[in-house]
C-alpha cells in the first residue's frame, strides 16, 4: 500500500479550481469543459447522473475532455439526479476508473472518480476493485485514477460528520475525502476550515448554501484540494455555488493565500449588496492582500455576537473588519462595547455605527463612515470645506437610520438642520436626539429642529437632502420632494439624494433641470467605502474603481 495514502501529515497540493459539469449530451459536456478551460478552471468534474447508459461514451468523454476530469454519478439517495440500477452505476464506475480508457489503447483515465462514502462501504466488490489494483498476490498500489470517498448532507450539518471522515480516512484506496453539508449560519464555515487544517490526508470540505460560500472561496486560504465552481449562473451542481468568473474575477482566488485578510459585508439580507465587488477591485487596485465576502447574519444580537465572535477569535482567518448594514448597526455598537473595544464618539450620538475594524493585535473598533461620506459627498460638489457648513441651513427629508447619520454629521459642523418627515413625531423625536447640550458641547453642532413634510415647499434651506427610499429602484418614477412647487430652486440650491440605485433619480434629474447642483447616492456610496478602505489598508482608495465598479453593476442592473 502507498505510504502516500496513510501518512497523518500529508503534504496537500495546490488548490484546484473545479468547473462542475452536469452532462446531458456528449457535446454539451465537451463545449462545457472547453470553456472552463478558457475561463482559467484546472479541472472539470463530469456529473453523468443523466449519461450514465453508455460506457463508450462517458470514455469518449473523458478521453476528448480539454481538462483532467473528476467523473461523479451522484445518485437520488445523496442529493444526484441518477435513478437507476445501483449495481450497474457501480459498474459503469469500475469500467470508467479501471478499464479501457488507459493502457495499448492510447486513451487516458478520469483523474479521480468520486464515490459516496456508503456506497464503498456497502460494496465489497467495489471496496477490492475501484482506487487499488492488485499486482502480484499481497501487492497493491494505486490506480492512475484517484478514488474520493464524498459524503453530503443537503439538509444540516451531519451529526457524524467527524466519524464519516475518520472512516474515509481509514480506507486504503481513499486518496481524497470530501464533506459537504447545508451550512446552518456562517459558523459552519469555521468547522470546514478547520478539518481542511488537520490534513490527515487531502481533503475538500465544503458548506452548501448562501452561509457556505467563504468555505468556496477561501479553501485556497487553508489548503482544500479543490473547490468547485459552476460554468455560468444556473448551471450550478450544488447550492451556493459561485461561477468561475466569480472566484476568478470577483473573490480574487488567484491572489488567495494563507495570509490573506478576509473582510465582509454583514447584514440581512446582503446577497444585493455591492460592496464586495467595489472592495474586491479596491484591493487589486491598492495591492492589499485581502477578500471580501458576503456575510449574512439573522437579526437578533445573539446571533450576530456568536457569529462574529468566532470569526474574530479564528486563528489563521485572519479576519479583520466587515462594512455592517441593515439590522445590524445597532448590534455592532453593542458587540465592540461587549469586547471592551473603542467606539468612534458620534456613533454613540447616532447610536449605529456601520464599519467594524478588528486591529492586528485583536483589539476592536466600531466607527460610522455615512455621516462622513454625506459631509464629503456634499463639500465635495459646492467645492467648500466641513467648517464651512457652519451656519449652513439644511433639510433632511426621513427620519429613518440615513436619517440619523446625516442629522448628527451637519449638525456637528454647526448647520442648521430642519428634519421633514410624514410623521412629525418622528421628526420631534430625531430633532430632540441631535440638538441637545451633549451633542453642541462635544462636536459644535448647530441647531436641530423637527417640521411637518407638507412645509418642505415653504423651505428657506439651502441644501436639501433625501433620506428616504422614494425613487429607489424599482420604483423609480417616484419622488420626495415635488420639484415644480419649489420656486427658490435654482443654481444656489443643492440637492442631494442618498439612493444610488439609480444613479440618477427622478429628483436628482428634476432638480438638475431646475438649474440645482445636484449629488447622487454613488458619490455617498464611494465615500463611506473609502473610509472604510484606509482603516482597514491604510492605503488611498481608488475611488474612480470604486466608480466604475458601481456604474457597471448598476448598468447590470
Amino acid at each position: 500500500m502507498s505510504d502516500r495514502a496513510t501518512s497523518p501529515a500529508y503534504t496537500v497540493p495546490v488548490t484546484r479550481l473545479t468547473v462542475s459539469i452536469l452532462v446531458h449530451t456528449l457535446e454539451q459536456a465537451l463545449a462545457a469543459a472547453a470553456r472552463a478551460a478558457e475561463a482559467g478552471a484546472d479541472l472539470v468534474e463530469f456529473r453523468i447522473d443523466l449519461f450514465a447508459d453508455n460506457a463508450a461514451r462517458v470514455i469518449e468523454l473523458v478521453n476528448r475532455s480539454a481538462l483532467p476530469c473528476i467523473i461523479t454519478c451522484r445518485p437520488t439517495w445523496e442529493g444526484g439526479q441518477y435513478d437507476g440500477d445501483e449495481q450497474a452505476r457501480i459498474s459503469l464506475l469500475e469500467h470508467v476508473g479501471l478499464g479501457e480508457t488507459g493502457g495499448a489503447s492510447g486513451g487516458r483515465r478520469p483523474a479521480y472518480i468520486d464515490v459516496e462514502l456508503a456506497a464503498y462501504q456497502s460494496s465489497a466488490n467495489l471496496r477490492q476493485k475501484i482506487g487499488l489494483v492488485v499486482d502480484h498476490p499481497g501487492q497493491v498500489r494505486p490506480t492512475d485514477t484517484g478514488l474520493i470517498l464524498s459524503s453530503h448532507d443537503f439538509k444540516t450539518r451531519p451529526a457524524d460528520l467527524y466519524q464519516r471522515i475518520e472512516a474515509m480516512v481509514a480506507a486504503p484506496a481513499c486518496r481524497i475525502v470530501k464533506v459537504a453539508w447545508k451550512a446552518r449560519s456562517l459558523r459552519d464555515n469555521l468547522e470546514a476550515f478547520d478539518i481542511l487544517r488537520q490534513k490527515h490526508k487531502p481533503a475538500i470540505a465544503l458548506c452548501m448554501g448562501e452561509e457556505g460560500l467563504a468555505s468556496r472561496v477561501l479553501a485556497k486560504k487553508f489548503g482544500a484540494f479543490l473547490t468547485f465552481a459552476a460554468l455560468d449562473a444556473g448551471s450550478g451542481t450544488a447550492p451556493g455555488q459561485p461561477t468561475v468568473d466569480q472566484l476568478k474575477r470577483l473573490y480574487r482566488w488567484d491572489r488567495i493565500g494563507p495570509a490573506t485578510r478576509v473582510y465582509g459585508v454583514i447584514g440581512h439580507p446582503v446577497g444585493h449588496s455591492m460592496s464586495p465587488a467595489v472592495h474586491n477591485a479596491g484591493f487589486d487596485a491598492a495591492g492589499h492582500d485581502g477578500v471580501y465576502l458576503p456575510m449574512p447574519i439573522p437579526p437578533e444580537y445573539e446571533h450576530f455576537k456568536a457569529t462574529v465572535g468566532s470569526w474574530v477569535d479564528t486563528e489563521g482567518l485572519h479576519f479583520r473588519g466587515a462594512s455592517v448594514t441593515i439590522p445590524h448597526k445597532e448590534n455592532l455598537i453593542r458587540f465592540v462595547k461587549d469586547r471592551g473595544g473603542m467606539i468612534e464618539p458620534l456613533c454613540e450620538s447616532i447610536g449605529a455605527a456601520n464599519t467594524l475594524h478588528v486591529r492586528d493585535d485583536g483589539s476592536l473598533l466600531a466607527f460610522n463612515t455615512d455621516f462622513a461620506a454625506a459631509l464629503d459627498a456634499v463639500c465635495d460638489a459646492i467645492r467648500i470645506n466641513r467648517g464651512d457648513l457652519r451656519g449652513k441651513r439644511v433639510a433632511v427629508i426621513g427620519a429613518g437610520g440615513a436619517a440619523r447619520a446625516v442629522v448628527a454629521g451637519f449638525a456637528s459642523y454647526g448647520a442648521t438642520v430642519v428634519i421633514y418627515n410624514r410623521t412629525m413625531e418622528k421628526a420631534q423625536a430625531l430633532a430632540a436626539q441631535f440638538d441637545g447640550k451633549n451633542v453642541r458641547a462635544a462636536f459644535g453642532g448647530g441647531k436641530v429642529v423637527a417640521a411637518r413634510l407638507d412645509k418642505l415647499c415653504d423651505s428657506c434651506c439651502e441644501i436639501f437632502i433625501n433620506c428616504t427610499p422614494i425613487g429607489m429602484y424599482p420604483n423609480i418614477n417616484e419622488t420626495p420632494i415635488p420639484v415644480t412647487e419649489m420656486k427658490s430652486w435654482g443654481p444656489e440650491t443643492v440637492v442631494f439624494d442618498t439612493i444610488y440605485n439609480p444613479i440618477e433619480t427622478r429628483l436628482l434629474r428634476e432638480a438638475k433641470a431646475a438649474g440645482c447642483v445636484t449629488v447622487s447616492g454613488v458619490d455617498m456610496f464611494v465615500y463611506q467605502a473609502k473610509e472604510q478602505f484606509w482603516e482597514w489598508t491604510h492605503a488611498e482608495a481608488p475611488l474612480e474603481v470604486f466608480r466604475a465598479v458601481l456604474a457597471k453593476k448598476l448598468a447590470r442592473g
